[in-house]
């Protein structure tokens, strides 16, 4: 037996590789489907119905198969997201599903990388664990894909819904006169009351009546904030966005001091006084001139 971490490095690259491989299967079934729909509509629309009714099994067969090839590309892509886990001798119980269901479901693809991952996970396991997921004794293999690799008949409502499909889709009448009988119905659901046409609720609305009418919010620029209201719930059934109203702007101590002061106070003051208080603030807040400098050094030398 190989040691380990060479075999888990080796299912790594087998995992990665069967992804890619189950990836391109699907889109080349799935390709492959169109063209045997084309070609049901067209059995359908010559009024071959015993045949279409024959050859639609086949494609619901390969549905089935390509949903079974996205299960087990599920499941490669879990095995490779918990690679690590891969490492240890027993099997993990979270990846006891996967792992079982990929020894189980890999034989009945055509997918020779799943294959051989299939392989290497027996090897790792060994064999009394590959033959529990072979027989499924411990019901370890997911219930899907035991039903999608069931082989039976289709169900014969199964195989009218296809064939519907079909027609709707590529606008065949099938059944005939079904198409007829859904644009009747079509018009009869336009047309309340038996058939009758319902007269306008309301007159239209004059020139006069429009120019009164208020203009519509959305009207102009918008502005870049928007606020969405929050969602309903038990509690308030029909929520409002309240915005906080503006800060109240109190005076300060110095503002409330100035407002005190009153005109006829400032007209009692003396006029000599403010002619001071102006020299002061002139000859505190100017450089003083020439002038004034020397006569201030004049009155300092007597």
């Amino acid at each position: 037996m190989a040691p380990s971490s060479s075999l888990v490095s080796k299912l790594k690259v087998q995992l990665k590789l069967s992804i890619s491989r189950l990836r391109m299967v699907q889109q080349k079934d799935t390709a492959i489907a169109k063209q045997q729909r084309r070609q049901m509509a067209h059995l359908l629309e010559l009024g071959k119905e015993e045949s279409a009714r024959i050859r639609v099994e086949n494609i619901i067969r390969s549905d089935i198969t390509t949903e079974l090839l996205e299960i087990l590309e599920l499941y490669c892509e879990l095995l490779l997201a918990r690679i690590g886990l891969l490492e240890a001798k027993e099997c993990d119980p979270g990846l006891e599903e996967p792992i079982k269901s990929i020894i189980y479901a890999a034989p009945r693809t055509d997918v020779k990388e799943l294959q051989q991952a299939r392989q290497l996970l027996v090897e790792k396991y060994g064999k009394d664990f590959a033959l529990e997921a072979i027989d499924n004794s411990d019901g370890k293999v997911a219930e899907r894909v035991l039903k999608k690799l069931k082989v039976e008949p289709p169900d014969p409502d199964l195989v009218n819904l296809y064939l519907k499909e079909i027609a709707r889709t590529y606008g065949v009448d099938w059944p005939k006169g079904e198409k007829r009988q859904n644009h009747g119905s079509d018009d009869d659901d336009q047309s309340p009351g038996g058939g009758h046409m319902v007269k306008d609720l309301e007159e239209p609305l004059t020139t006069e009546e429009l120019h009164k009418a208020t203009p519509p919010r959305d009207l102009g620029p918008r502005s870049p904030v928007s606020i969405a209201p929050p969602s309903p719930s038990t509690d308030n059934i029909s929520p409002r966005i309240r915005l906080p109203a503006p800060p109240e702007l109190k005076p300060s101590a110095k503002m409330s001091g100035l407002k005190k002061e009153t005109p006829s106070t400032q007209a009692q003051t003396d006029p000599k006084d403010k002619d001071d208080e102006g020299q002061k603030k002139v000859v505190g807040g100017k450089i003083p001139d020439v002038d004034e400098l020397s006569r201030r050094f004049a009155a300092l030398k007597r």
